[in-house]
């Protein structure tokens, strides 16, 4: 029975992130917005809400290793393993001028977590700083976007605004469910072989939650939408470091053990080693793409 929920619950993200990327690129082309932006706020918050739910739902039952080893564990999985997995379906090309934004936020984002683990703590004041950090940010998102897409309509939407969000929206909702039966079943069987709780929330809680990343952006990636794609492994890791972190602290102050400390600079550095080549090959080839899955397997080797 197991196995057959993790096959649903496959079959459930691929066809929801169809729905995703179809439904989000026709809101962006309706709004006179780039692909990337949509696909930084509203595929990257709508796939991260699972790692949302997972942490707090982690944090109230005082599982604190699960939910920030979700959080590092998912953006380190989202760079090394989803975009890895997208390049390796087709090269992603950057678009340079979006990014300078969007990377520098990224790296902020980054740096937060890693001060916040050597901390040992997340209170209510610094889960303000980061969620308003947020908020700024996905503001000057959209105001900067609109202005430098307003006289970007070369190709009319394929849908009506309010029918793209709701196919948006039930391509999320399918993700998401897909994504709870791989991570319940997957948690069950970890439990069963006797794995810590911190690796759990670094490893299975993390892929399992990073899956609608993965659907959402292999199916950009087959459809050639690189916007997408990209916009969401990098808008997704902002929303989990920025929002998740901060909105769950907000609610309750996290405690964060040592043993997340070199976790927390592993994934800042996969953030600088993305950010680099996205600044210096402007473009991520299916070789990088191999080299991001094979450094997410060494990861994984290096914490069983």
């Amino acid at each position: 029975m197991v196995y057959l929920m993790l096959i649903i619950g496959l079959c459930l993200l691929v066809y929801g992130g169809n729905l995703l990327v179809d439904g989000s690129v026709n809101v962006a082309k309706k709004m006179g917005l780039s692909s990337l932006v949509i696909g930084l706020v509203l595929v990257g918050f709508g796939t991260s809400t699972p790692e949302l739910l997972a942490s707090l739902i982690s944090v109230f039952k005082g599982s604190n290793g699960i939910a920030v080893g979700n959080v590092i564990g998912s953006n380190i999985a989202n760079i090394l393993l989803v975009l890895g997995a997208a390049t390796v379906v087709h090269p992603v090309k950057i678009d340079i001028k979006d990014f300078k934004r969007d990377g520098l936020v990224l790296m902020i984002a980054s740096i937060f977590v890693v001060i916040a683990s050597y901390l040992g703590f997340i209170n209510r004041f610094m889960g303000l700083i980061f969620v308003l950090t947020l908020i700024g940010y996905v503001y000057y998102c959209y105001k900067t976007d609109k202005k430098n897409h307003k006289e970007d309509e070369e190709e009319s939407p394929k849908m009506s605004l309010p029918k793209a969000l709701i196919i948006s929206i039930i391509g999320i909702a399918l993700t998401m469910l897909g994504a709870k039966f791989l991570i319940d079943n997957a948690i069950t069987l970890a439990r069963i072989w006797g794995v810590s709780e911190a690796v759990i929330g670094l490893t299975i809680v993390a892929v399992g939650t990073s899956l609608p990343e993965l659907a959402a952006s292999m199916v950009a990636s087959l459809k050639k939408e690189n916007g997408v794609a990209f916009g969401n492994v990098v808008g997704s890791n902002i929303y989990n470091a920025l929002f998740i972190l901060g909105a769950v602290a907000l609610v309750l102050p996290i405690k964060i053990d040592a043993n997340m400390q070199i976790d927390s600079v592993i994934m800042l550095l996969v953030a600088t080693i993305l950010t680099t080549i996205a600044f210096w090959q402007k473009c991520f080839s299916r070789t990088i793409g191999v080299l991001f899955l094979l450094s997410y397997a060494g990861y994984i080797w290096y914490l069983f």
